[in-house]
């Protein structure tokens, strides 16, 4: 006889303005208990010293996770010339001091070789495993670990802000596995200064921004209310780049039983047309209720995720 999942059927998104301070593995704890939903998991570690969005998947949303991933990022982070730390952020031993102080102009010169598909060496203090361990444990321990470079995206990258000599902001926009403290590290290095990132904040994941947001405490009182299901989003916002089709009930119910459907000439000429290079994929509606999401085969819709929201 199965066991019975503990808490609630909760399906959907929050979007949460993650506090300073606080792990994203917390934070998913404490969004949890506050729907007493029975499952839960995030779309993109934030670090504590991070602030921002942190998308929260409860329930049947946890299926649409994968598709954060590959989300685009804006990040707005403070780097503070002069110091340099092992974790390059402002918790992290000091370990060089410079009197260099690049200007707004400089930076701005030095930014466009860091735009575009670039090799970047992540943090020692990083999630990255290394033979089974993270590399923020290790580097802890005092154990040198090589980490090898990895190939990202970084799609924009502006000044936008000079708060003094000391202090500059960076606005960016990014693909995945993108480090901000790797960015910091390597401009501090063109620059012949030292250099860390004193304050960071991520500002969009894909859909979820800060104009979607909701705070903890915003989320505590709804609850307080009874009202906690006025902060969650629907379990289709991870797709809203991913064409849709409106399927009858009759095919709602084939697909939910992992049988695919045949389409029209004409809707199959029309989802090809609204397609992104690389893509085949389809969420497939019966009202306004997600039935699957679907790859487009030979004028079929087979079904790959289906989705319990009846």
């Amino acid at each position: 006889m199965a066991r019975r999942k503990k808490g609630d059927i909760v399906n959907g998104w929050v979007c949460l303005d993650k506090p300073y301070e606080m792990g994203s593995t917390e934070a998913v704890t404490k969004v949890r208990r506050l729907f007493n939903a029975q499952k839960a998991g995030h779309a993109g570690t934030l670090d504590p010293l991070a602030s921002g969005i942190l998308p929260i998947a409860l329930g049947e949303a946890t299926k649409t996770v994968p598709f954060m991933m590959e989300a685009q990022k804006i990040y707005r982070f403070v780097i503070h010339w002069g110091i340099s730390t092992d974790s390059i952020d402002r918790e992290g031993a000091v370990i060089g001091r410079s009197d260099v102080r690049p200007t707004p102009e400089q930076v701005k010169a030095a930014l466009p070789q860091f735009v575009g598909e670039i090799d970047q060496v992540p943090p020692a203090f990083s999630a990255i495993r290394v033979n089974g361990e993270r590399a923020y444990d290790l580097a802890r321990e005092g154990v040198e670990v090589e980490l090898q470079s990895r190939r990202v995206s970084i799609h924009e990258a502006a000044v936008t802000d000079v708060p003094d000599e000391d202090h500059i902001e960076i606005t960016m926009r990014t693909g995945k596995g993108v480090y901000v403290r790797s960015l910091a590290r390597d401009l501090a290095a063109v620059l012949g200064a030292e250099g860390h990132v004193s304050v960071l904040r991520r500002e969009m994941v894909g859909p979820f921004s800060l104009e979607n947001a909701v705070t903890l405490d915003f989320l505590v009182d709804l609850a307080h209310k009874g009202r906690a299901f006025e902060g969650l989003l629907p379990v289709s916002t991870a797709l809203d780049d991913i064409p849709d089709l409106a399927v009858t009930d009759q095919e709602a119910f084939s697909l939910r039983q992992g049988r695919p459907i045949v389409l029209l000439p004409a809707q199959v000429e029309q989802l090809h047309d609204r397609f992104k290079s690389g893509s085949g994929q389809v969420s497939a509606f019966a009202g306004e209720t997600l039935v699957a999401l679907c790859s487009l085969k030979a004028g079929r819709l087979e079904p790959d995720r289906v989705f319990n929201l009846q």
